[in-house]
């Protein structure tokens, strides 16, 4: 399977000529960015080799008549409202009629949340949920600046999708902003960003990816959109198992870090496609003690031993390509239900291993039990219950406790048998 032309043409099908993507694209934006605007704010974040992305942005733009009015220095990891604040008020006194955000998925996440408030008022607890922006927008009749959000890691696929996700450091609790209004209107992803990224920003951002593209199959079994992603899971899932050892070996591998970020930005497809779901949810109470994509990744073995009894076919496609690269040994063709999701579930164990993650939160430095009870107290809030419904076995507020806890009981502990299925 030719999963590098698999993706290109999945992605071209996706957001076609609107997406300005590849190596070294970063020269021509000064054409994207004056389509949208000609007096633009940069909000920009620290990352390796920042300051040629910056002088090639600044030469690009000045050619085409863009005016930048304001450098904002970017968000934090997680996008902490604190942040988010900041840049609101700096959006405010600068008044752009084009938003540039040159960042990971925090920076992008952040610059999404201030135009909204900078444009639309109110705080940011007003839009946690999903759809509340776009019911401000038909309220007001306002309209919010473009935004031209060039990604810099394989990671979220923020320029692409309609997800802000910011935290409250206080509580260490991360909430979401859900709405198509609030799309990148100019996505970006300049794939040579990513070639000094850390090893640790490559790998959690490459199994933020793969948590996008697994947590949206399980849930898309029976819906229209699940012949799409099953293609997307072939091809995205296939690229990480199999290139992502191959960066970790060596990261001067330029075609393994682009079939990272093709396969990340696959995973922005999927979530606009559909949602995802325990992983996610559980990420969002880790957020003090483990990074987005590592906290998504440790815990999906175990919500897969969950789902398992509903999601068959998902895991037949998903354990192939474990067993093709060589994580399963057993054949998966004589198992079924909850016997196939441990088998898959110890596939994705054995590629953690391999590329030296953990597998258990006890592994985790700082992990606690309070942790858990944080985990399962967020779930029943009716922000996030989105997620809840977005499972293959959806839960509701009052389920929580007795299948969601030993879930994450297992999760700390490593011991599937705890896991009860429904």
């Amino acid at each position: 399977m030719d999963c590098f032309g698999i993706a290109r043409g999945l992605l071209r099908e996706f957001k076609g000529d609107a997406y300005l993507s590849g190596n070294h694209v970063l020269k021509d934006i000064g054409g994207f960015v004056t389509s949208a605007g000609t007096r633009a704010v940069l909000i920009c974040t620290e990352f390796p080799g920042v300051e040629g992305y910056l002088d090639t942005i600044r030469r690009s733009v000045a050619r085409a008549g863009v005016t930048i009015v304001a450098d904002i220095r970017g968000a934090g990891p997680n996008a902490p409202r604190e942040d988010v604040l900041r840049i609101t008020g700096e959006l405010k006194r600068t008044n752009p009629d084009v938003i540039v955000s040159l960042g990971g998925g925090s920076t992008i996440d952040a610059a999404k949340a201030a135009e909204v408030l900078r444009t639309l008022g109110g705080a940011v607890d007003d839009y946690f949920g999903t759809g509340l922006v776009t019911k401000k927008v038909q309220e007001t009749g306002k309209r919010l600046t473009p935004h031209v959000a060039i990604q810099t890691a394989a990671s979220s696929g923020a320029h692409l999708t309609k997800y802000s996700n910011i935290t409250d450091l206080k509580t260490g609790q991360k909430k979401l902003i859900v709405d198509e209004a609030i799309v990148p209107t100019h996505p970006v992803f300049d794939y040579t960003a990513t070639h000094n990224a850390p090893p640790a920003l490559t790998t959690d951002g490459a199994m933020d990816g793969l948590a996008h593209i697994l947590e949206v199959f399980y849930g898309a079994v029976g819906k229209p959109h699940y012949d799409r992603l099953t293609r997307i899971a072939q091809a995205g899932i296939s690229l990480i198992v199999t290139y992502l050892p191959k960066v970790n070996a060596n990261p001067g591998d330029t075609m393994a870090r682009e079939a990272l970020c093709l396969a990340t930005d696959l995973g922005a497809y999927a979530i606009m496609l559909g949602g995802t779901n325990g992983g996610h949810l559980t990420s969002f109470s880790l957020v003090d003690i483990l990074s987005h994509g590592r906290a998504c990744a440790l815990v999906n073995p175990y919500y897969t031993v969950f789902f398992a009894p509903a999601i068959e076919n998902p895991l037949r496609t998903i354990g192939g390509i474990f067993k093709d690269a060589g994580y399963i040994s057993q054949d998966l063709t004589i198992l079924h239900g909850r016997d196939l999701g441990i088998a898959v579930a110890n596939g994705m164990f054995a590629f953690a291993k391999a590329i030296d993650f953990p597998t258990t939160l006890g592994e985790v430095k700082g992990f606690t039990r309070g942790h858990i009870d944080r985990a399962l107290t967020a779930a029943k809030n009716p922000q996030l219950k989105m997620k809840l419904e977005n499972m293959p076995i959806p839960l509701t507020a009052d389920r929580i406790d007795g299948t969601m806890g030993p879930i994450l009981e297992a999760a700390a502990t490593g011991d599937l048998a705890l896991i009860r299925n429904v």
